[in-house]
């Protein structure tokens, strides 16, 4: 009877034992759960953190490649025709580790090319004249704008691949997205010795749509955009959505401010996180708001 009454000691509960205690009825759908794990968060049954990725998880299933993606303006390319002078100064001045190389055509990518695969180049006495790019490149992953994340990072695990090429419609290169990308959706933004925020803040998405990280400062915000939102009392453009929403906004919400329309792509319980930008979908957005 001793070990039945300890089994039933919240205090010995596990932590899921809780969740099972506060959350009598099974979740009907993705947004209850959710829910339901931020009432875990606020009894203190998992930490912000947890809470975080928990939903960063669920959102990926949600998105698609073309949400993340680098756009192909912001690709560091290779050319099949470039030195390994010419090729040494773009990869040390880049930062990158892996590199889409391009043949003929800028939409003919041929390969991948790895950073650490010209290092037994470097060490080699060899004629460098002689060098070949498509001896080392390795083997491209291509896929479609419309990809599921959570399909591609199992594919990225199973593969051991890292890097995919993304390609439109008609089979012209669209952008490139990594692992790290989709991870940063999961865990937040993974920086490294060689990001540069400045650089990476603003992604011209198709011309009409700018993909935005929330915590681009309003100042650069501003510039970029020629706008003039007041960074008084807001430091980050996702500070001044947090203040127009009067809310933690979801995945798909939407709000017009002056003449831009603002679309959250990636938020969690704590904070948004991906933002896009457009002001050809602020008419349109208005119309729906007075018709509704």
């Amino acid at each position: 009877m001793a070990d039945d009454q300890s089994s039933n000691d919240p205090g010995q509960l596990s932590w899921i034992d809780k969740i099972k205690a506060l959350f009598g009825d099974q979740p009907a759908d993705k947004r209850s759960l959710i829910e339901q794990m931020r009432l875990a968060h606020e009894a203190q049954i998992i930490d912000t953190e947890a809470l975080s990725i928990i939903e960063g998880a669920l959102q990926v299933g949600d998105m698609q490649v073309r949400e993340i993606m680098i756009p192909r303006s912001q690709i560091a390319t290779l050319g099949t025709r470039d030195s390994l002078e010419e090729i040494l100064q773009i990869v040390t001045g880049s930062g990158h580790s892996r590199f889409p190389v391009s043949g003929e055509n800028s939409d003919d990518i041929i390969g991948i090319l790895l950073a650490k695969d010209l290092i037994p180049l470097l060490l080699e006495s060899s004629d460098t004249k002689r060098f070949n790019i498509k001896d080392i490149v390795r083997e491209a992953t291509f896929i479609p704008e419309s990809k599921r994340l959570n399909v591609l990072l199992k594919e990225f695990r199973e593969n051991r691949n890292h890097m995919a090429i993304v390609i439109d419609e008609y089979g012209g290169l669209a952008g490139a997205v990594t692992i790290e990308d989709i991870l940063e959706q999961i865990v937040g933004e993974i920086e490294d010795e060689h990001d540069i925020d400045e650089e990476d803040y603003i992604k011209t998405a198709d011309g009409e749509r700018y993909i935005v990280k929330a915590i681009t400062p309003l100042d650069d915000f501003n510039e970029y955009f020629h706008s003039s939102f007041s960074s008084e009392d807001m430091g980050t453009i996702g500070g001044l959505l947090l203040n127009q929403f009067g809310h933690i906004p979801s995945r798909n919400e939407r709000i017009g401010i002056g003449p831009y329309v603002f679309k959250i792509l990636n938020a969690d319980g704590r904070k948004i996180r991906l933002i896009e930008v457009s002001s050809s979908l602020a008419k349109e957005f208005f119309d729906e708001a007075e018709q509704g």
